[in-house]
């Protein structure tokens, strides 16, 4: 029974698989709903400072901040990738490579050239690997995403544009949909985008009186509202990972429940061939006596 021993081999080896993938889809389970708490938590802070941010767009101020200025041509693209530091998460992380890849040929067609920040050890293996200029880069966020790691990798980013060496600045990640969906996108992150403005702007228009003044108020409030966009742009690829990750093990655990049935039906169908073989022997034995 060699044959017999190696399947049972095999199905001990199965279950033993199912039992670490189970046991990782329930903690990403518990860890999913807590980064899903977290990530809606930081969505009305978010939305308020792209209110105020447009309505000082709309105010027209005496003073222009650069991260509001329009540029007519864009030769110098800054690129801010978000991915997860550990894979197991099905095809988060190549969806979004993916349409980083398509945006890199698009600005390779155009003769534009890029710097790029990385959030995640996948996303910046992957700029390694493609030999892109790393600015920057923030991994082992653990579970809870701290303002104070990332805002040091991409200001070397946002000094660079607010300096007039960069032209655009892009930021891609998971946009978290629902449990089963997450759509990868390639945000607009500076300037500040007419679209936004447009969803912003409400019926009436506003007049602010600044205290100190025109500047320090924009500097500051314009510094925050990047930093929120970064902090839900990683709060966003961080429940989609443990959503991802969650689904993906449950698949893994369901396929080895079936290829542990097909084993043992094979094993079964292999133990009975032998026992009947074994009977047909003593059978002819016992004739030919």
């Amino acid at each position: 029974m060699a044959v017999g021993k190696e399947i049972r081999g095999k199905i001990k080896s199965v279950e033993n698989t199912k039992k670490i993938t189970k046991a990782m889809e329930m903690v990403a389970a518990s860890k999913m709903r807590k980064a899903q708490d977290r990530m809606r938590a930081a969505r009305p802070y978010s939305e308020k400072i792209r209110t105020i941010t447009a309505n000082l767009a709309q105010a027209n101020p005496e003073y222009s901040h650069p991260f509001m200025v329009q540029q007519t041509q864009s030769k110098k693209i800054g690129l801010i990738l978000v991915t997860t530091d550990k894979g197991l998460c099905g095809g988060l992380n190549t969806n979004v490579l993916r349409l980083v890849t398509n945006k890199l040929r698009e600005l390779d067609g155009s003769g534009a050239t890029f710097e790029a920040v990385a959030i995640g050890n996948k996303g910046l293996g992957f700029l390694n690997r493609m030999g892109a200029r790393v600015v920057g880069h923030a991994v082992q966020l653990g579970d809870t995403p701290h303002l104070d790691k990332l805002i040091g990798p991409v200001k070397v980013m946002l000094d660079a544009y607010q300096e007039g060496r960069l032209d655009a600045v892009y930021v891609c990640y998971n946009k978290f949909v629902n449990t089963m969906k997450q759509q990868p996108v390639l945000e607009p992150l500076l300037p500040l985008q007419a679209d936004q403005l447009e969803v912003n702007k409400s019926s009436h228009s506003w007049d602010y009186i600044y205290e100190p003044d025109a500047k320090t108020v924009i500097d500051e409030l314009l510094v925050r509202y990047v930093e929120a966009l970064i902090y839900q742009a990683v709060a966003e690829n961080m429940a989609s990972e443990q959503s991802a990750r969650m689904v993906a093990m449950k698949s893994a655990s369901d396929n080895a429940v079936s290829v542990i049935g097909e084993l043992k039906l094979i094993y079964n169908k292999t133990r009975q061939a032998a026992i009947t073989k074994e009977l047909s022997e003593i059978v002819a034995g016992a004739a030919a006596v």
